[in-house]
């Protein structure tokens, strides 16, 4: 861990080092104060040397003003690398995270996610800044207090440090506990995150069914239980602080009686005595600042480690030797297909179909049946347990994911509009795009017209998941950005199922558009939507439990004619 956290100082190595050299000053002069001290006390100031006692108060003077001008440049620009060390790292995971695959973002929350993009990212930069800095000075500044201080009077200062070791025990017992408090402390704010993140995202939702005080509750739990686990976390930084600063309070107290009894028997002059007392001030402070940044420590390491656990998920990787799929002609194959979540549910068994060049492909059956799982393995969102699919007679594991999906278009029932203007949505299905382009695909998913009358047109925001859109014209802009991307095939997954009988018959014209020249495979409720398609397939309990044209499958009088009629009886079909 080490390593990979030393890893991001490579590209600041002069300001670590200007840094570190700053640091190193500014622990060194530090302490010329007793030194100048003992010398005023014992030599100057008896003898009376007005001009030496001038002189090395200007000099000492001078020397502060260069550490202010140190002391500047550490703040600054120590805190910059930080930051800066802090952005490489968020960009590594945002790049990672694009690269993981759909089971990662099923298993974690989205809250629990940002969390370690921000809280965790923040404290890896204050260690980053602050840790190396303070571990050079207050060990420099230890380091030379001790000497200086042996100089002056070895016995005593053999005494004084007989109460380090005890500080160092006590730090080791307590680092563990603190550090495992701190952990938790961390989870139960990702937790937080993760309902805030939520309850805001659904609270449309929440309005709708007046349920403000279940979403409150739900809000309190995880946040009872942060409060618990900070607390937790501060006691055991409580007993931390108290019992070092009990040790380093007893230096204090080993100074005066053992100093005391030094100068009452004249082994120590007085102004030897006052340097000491300022020296060993100036011994206690570098250990307290390596006290206080064990909890910064704990905080940075807890942070990168949480951070190492998402840069060290799997990504999507394609096979060795991938090849790229070019443009495809769109036949695809489903050979024994067996998939299951996490290795364990199984959800799909033993499926087999073709679906030919240029034909609709309907997929229907009773909820829970697989549909949905069938159009996520054509793109490979997840990969097949056993079996093979393959697109122009090539197993699309043996593709480029990117080739893949670039001829692969989705328009779903749970449209994600990003809150953009109308024209990145669109273009979102290909960015190279031209604005006449962009028209034209909106012109095809007849929206063009109601963009115009926005105030701001193709320039207009349209708010969080399109918040600002109805439901058929969100979807709409979903149809016009897979114009723009114009793949060969084309996947409708419940494309209308939310939208209303007169809304639907309007989007269903566009869907039929797009259609047109492609392999389609639509998952569809209303089996009015799919009557026409060239084939359709009954998935039910994972398998393929029929297969056949419309007149077909109604004339078998099965599970399909069966659905068929439901509706009729329910009104759903015309």
């Amino acid at each position: 861990m080490l390593r990979r956290f030393l890893h991001y100082y490579k590209p600041h190595k002069l300001i670590f080092t200007l840094d570190m050299l700053a640091s190193l000053f500014m622990s060194l002069s530090a302490i010329l104060y007793p030194i100048i001290t003992r010398s005023m006390l014992n030599d100057l100031i008896p003898n009376r040397n007005y001009r030496m006692i001038v002189a090395a108060g200007a000099a000492l003077l001078g020397i502060y003003f260069l550490r202010m001008l140190l002391n500047y440049f550490v703040q600054y620009y120590g805190h910059v690398m930080g930051v800066r060390m802090q952005a490489a790292m968020r960009s590594d995971m945002f790049n990672h995270l694009e690269k993981l695959p759909y089971s990662f973002f099923d298993n974690h929350e989205t809250g629990k996610i940002m969390s370690r993009m921000t809280n965790d990212l923040m404290d890896i930069s204050e260690l980053a800044h602050h840790g190396p800095e303070n571990l050079l000075i207050s060990t420099t500044s230890i380091l030379a207090a001790f000497l200086y201080l042996t100089t002056i009077h070895l016995p005593l200062t053999l005494i004084i440090f007989v109460c380090v070791p005890f500080l160092l025990i006590i730090s080791l017992i307590l680092r563990k506990k603190m550090r495992d408090a701190f952990m938790r402390s961390r989870q139960s704010i990702a937790q937080i995150n993760a309902s805030l993140e939520s309850s805001i995202s659904g609270i449309r939702v929440t309005k709708a069914f007046n349920n403000a005080e279940v979403e409150r509750k739900k809000f309190e739990v995880g946040n009872e239980a942060f409060t618990e686990a900070r607390r937790d976390a501060y006691k055991a930084m409580g007993q931390f602080h108290a019992s070092t600063a009990f040790v380093t309070d007893v230096f204090n107290v080993v100074v005066l009686i053992a100093g005391g009894l030094f100068l009452y028997s004249g082994a120590i002059e007085f102004g030897d005595y006052s340097a000491f007392i300022l020296a060993v001030g100036m011994f206690i402070t570098p250990v307290m600042t390596l006290i206080n940044f064990m909890e910064q420590y704990q905080n940075g390491v807890t942070g990168f480690a949480r951070f190492l656990e998402i840069m060290d998920a799997a990504p999507e990787k394609d096979a060795e030797g991938a090849a790229d799929l070019g443009k495809a002609d769109g036949k695809i194959e489903f050979r024994h297909v067996v998939y299951a979540y996490d290795g364990e549910k199984e959800v799909l068994n033993d499926v087999s179909l073709t679906i030919d060049k240029g034909k609709k492909f309907a997929l229907v059956g009773p909820s829970g049946g697989g549909k949905t799982t069938l159009c996520h393995l054509i793109p490979r969102f997840y990969d097949v347990s056993e079996g093979e699919i393959l697109i122009d007679g090539k197993d699309i594991r043996s593709l480029t994911a990117s080739s893949l999906r670039q001829n692969i278009g989705i328009v779903q029932q749970d449209i994600y509009l990003f809150n953009a203007t109308v024209r990145d949505n669109i273009l979102y299905g290909r960015p190279s795009a031209t604005e006449e382009e962009v028209i034209d695909a909106a012109k095809r998913a007849n929206i063009h017209d109601y963009i115009l009358t926005l105030e701001k047109g193709y320039d207009t925001v349209i708010g969080e998941r399109g918040v600002r859109l109805s439901g058929g014209q969100k979807q709409r802009l979903s149809i016009a950005r897979v114009f723009l991307k114009n793949p060969p095939i084309l996947i409708l997954d419940e494309a209308t199922s939310a939208l209303d009988n007169t809304t639907e018959i309007q989007i269903q014209k566009a869907l039929d558009e797009l259609c047109r020249g492609r392999t389609t495979v639509v998952v569809a409720h209303r089996l009015s939507t799919i009557k026409n398609a060239d084939e359709i397939a009954v998935v039910a309990d994972g398998r393929i439990a029929e297969q056949g044209t419309h007149a077909a499958l109604l004339q078998k009088g099965g599970l399909y004619a069966s659905l068929y009629n439901l509706q009729f009886a329910d009104g759903q079909l015309p």
